[in-house]
C-alpha cells in the first residue's frame, strides 16, 4: 500500500545498468542512506555509482513517518550509564549535526520542513516512567541539549510525564529527496548479484571499484560481520487521518510499541500497532481502534507499514562492515529514527572516503562489543525458527516463514525478510524469491 509521501510526490527515473563500470566508490542500495551519501560525494567531486534494484526510496524511505529529531527515545542516560559521558556526547554531536544539516539544506529545498518540538512520553503503564524521563532530563543537561519536563500533552494519551526537547523538524521525505537525487549517478533496477572483495557482479555488469558502501537496510553480505545475530527487525504501522487539528508538535512514546503522533498538513499520522517481523501485533487494527476512540471524527486517509532495522544496543551500525574489510563500509540499524541516522551515515562515510580521521566512528563501529544478554536472545530466537517445521522456508538463512495475515505476506521472524503470497521477495536480507516447491 502506498504511503502518503510515495502518493503526493514522484521522483525521478534513473537507467538500469547495461555495461561494465569502474568507480572510485560504489554505493549499493538506494534509500535515503544511500542517495544522501551519493550526494556529498557528488558534492566533494568524488568518482561514484549508486544502484538500486528496484526504485531508489521505494521500501522504508518511502514509508518513513519523516520525524528529524535527535531525541531518540529514552537513550542518552542510558549511553552514559553503559559506555560514559564521552560517547554520549558523541552519539549526541553526531545526531545534532544530522538535525542541523537538515536545516541547512531544507532552506533551499521545498518540502515541507517544519521546526517542531519534539516529545518523548511515557504511559502509566511504564515501570518506573517519571524517574526515566527524569533521569533523561539530566543527561541531555549534562550534554548540552535545551530540554523541559512535561505533564500534560496535546495528545489523548494518559501519560506518567514527558520530555520536550525543542526546535527539532518534520518534512515531506520525498519532496526533499527528488531534489536531492536529481542529476546524480544513479543506477535502477540494478540487482548487485555477489560481491568478489570490491567488485560487484550486477544483472547489467559489473562494476569494479575502490571502496564500497553497503546501504541496502539490512546488510545482505552474510560471510562478513555477523549481521544476522546483531539485528532483527521490527514492523509498525500508520494511518494518516484527514481533517485533524494542530496537535503542536511530534510525539512518540518511550517504549518501541507504543504510538506515535505528528501532524502533516490538515492529516494527522498515527503510528503504532509494532511487532518484531514474523509475530503477531496490533498493526492497523490497533491504530484503527484507537482513532474510532479518541478520533471519531477523522476520516483515514493513508495506511501503509514500514520495516525498521534495530541493533542490540540502540546504536546504529556505521563504518567498516567487519575488521576485515578495509575497503568495505556499511550503514545499518538505525532502530527507527532513519531520518537522522541516514544523514549521521552519509556524513561519517563521506569523511571516512576523504580520508578525514573522525573519532565519533568508534561510537558506531560494527565491531564493537555487543551486550551479551540480548546476543543470546536473539541468537536463541533464530535457532528456534531455524528447527521450525515449515512448508515455507527463507531463502537467506533458512528460518521458518509465518503468515502476516495483515498485510498478506509471509515473513521471515529471523531477520525480517518478506514475501508476497505468491513467493516474491519484498524486503531483505533475502535477495530472491521463494523456491517453488
Amino acid at each position: 500500500m502506498q504511503s502518503l509521501w510515495q502518493s503526493t510526490e514522484t521522483l525521478p527515473n534513473f537507467p538500469k545498468l547495461s555495461e561494465n563500470k569502474k568507480t572510485s566508490v560504489l554505493i549499493i542500495g538506494g534509500g535515503i542512506t544511500g542517495v544522501l551519501t551519493a550526494y556529498f560525494l557528488h558534492q566533494h567531486r568524488v568518482p561514484y555509482i549508486l544502484v538500486e534494484k528496484d526504485e531508489i526510496c521505494g521500501k522504508t524511505t518511502g514509508h518513513t513517518t519523516a520525524k528529524i529529531t535527535l531525541q531518540h527515545g529514552l537513550i542518552y542516560h542510558k549511553l552514559i550509564e553503559q559506555y560514559g559521558i564521552e560517547k554520549a556526547r558523541m552519539y549526541y554531536q553526531t545526531n545534532l549535526r544530522a538535525l542541523n544539516q537538515y536545516k541547512q539544506l531544507c532552506q533551499n529545498i521545498e518540502c515541507d520542513f517544519e521546526k517542531k518540538d519534539n516529545y518523548v512520553y511515557v504511559t502509566e503503564s511504564t515501570q518506573n516512567g517519571m524517574e526515566k524521563i527524569e533521569n533523561e532530563v539530566r543527561a541531555l543537561e549534562h550534554l548540552g541539549q535545551k530540554s523541559f519536563l512535561k505533564n500534560h500533552l496535546n495528545i489523548p494519551v494518559k501519560i506518567t510525564g514527558a520530555i520536550c526537547c525543542p526546535e527539532q523538524a518534520q518534512f515531506h521525505p520525498l519532496k526533499f529527496l527528488r531534489v536531492i537525487s536529481e542529476n546524480l549517478n544513479i543506477y535502477e533496477h540494478t540487482f548487485a548479484k555477489e560481491m568478489i572483495g570490491t567488485k560487484c557482479i550486477t544483472d547489467g555488469g559489473c562494476i569494479e571499484a575502490e571502496k564500497v558502501i553497503v546501504a541496502t537496510h539490512f546488510p545482505f553480505i552474510n560471510k562478513h560481520g555477523s549481521y544476522f545475530i546483531k539485528m532483527y527487525q521490527h514492523r509498525s504501522y500508520v494511518l494518516a487521518l484527514s481533517d485533524a487539528h494542530d496537535i503542536d508538535g511530534m510525539y512518540v512514546d518511550g517504549d518501541k510499541k507504543g504510538m506515535s503522533f505528528r501532524n502533516y498538513r490538515n492529516m494527522l499520522l498515527l503510528g503504532g500497532g509494532g511487532h518484531r517481523t514474523g509475530k503477531a501485533g496490533g498493526n492497523w487494527s490497533e491504530l484503527r481502534q484507537f482513532a474510532k476512540n479518541y478520533y471519531p471524527d477523522l476520516r483515514e486517509e493513508y495506511a501503509w507499514a514500514a520495516q525498521d532495522c534495530i541493533t542490540l544496543d540502540d546504536i546504529p551500525y556505521i563504518g567498516n562492515y567487519s575488521a576485515k574489510t578495509p575497503n568495505l563500509y556499511v550503514a545499518a540499524g538505525f532502530n527507527k529514527w532513519g531520518m537522522t541516522g541516514a544523514m549521521s551515515a552519509a556524513m561519517l562515510l563521506t569523511d571516512k572516503i576523504l580520508g578525514k580521521n573522525n573519532l565519533v566512528l568508534n561510537v558506531f563501529s560494527p565491531s564493537r562489543s555487543i551486550l551479551k544478554p540480548r546476543l543470546i536472545s536473539n541468537a536463541l530466537e533464530e535457532a528456534a525458527n531455524l528447527i521450525t517445521p515449515a512448508t515455507k522456508r527463507c531463502p537467506h538463512l533458512g528460518c521458518a516463514l509465518k503468515w502476516n495475515a495483515a498485510e498478506h505476506s509471509w515473513d521471515c521472524p529471523c531477520h525480517g525478510s518478506r514475501f508476497t503470497k505468491d513467493g516474491k521477495v519484498l524486503d531483505n536480507p533475502a535477495n530472491g524469491d521463494l523456491r517453488k516447491p
